[in-house]
């Protein structure tokens, strides 16, 4: 994440804060992995029972994508990398 504005990172560590707690209440998490901050997109990895779950991408874009543009406005997508 380097030449990636501070306050941006910022904001986006204070989303997933916010919604972790909800992921880790059903045995997942979530981790940031890349801020491109020229193409306004966020790339996070989900977590342990979040990884097979039937429900992640509604998880990605109603939970976490909503979460993140409200502390970013700036960010257009959030991306989940499956590794």
């Amino acid at each position: 994440m380097e030449n990636v504005t501070p306050s941006l990172v910022e904001n986006i560590e204070k989303a997933l804060e916010e919604i972790r707690p909800f992921l880790k209440n059903d045995g997942g998490d979530i981790s940031l992995i890349d801020i491109d901050e020229a193409e306004n997109i966020v790339k996070v990895k989900l977590l342990g029972a979040c990884v097979g779950c039937s429900v992640n991408q509604m998880t990605l874009k109603s939970g976490v994508e909503m979460t993140i543009k409200k502390h970013a406005p700036q960010i257009q997508k959030v991306i989940n990398i499956e590794e």
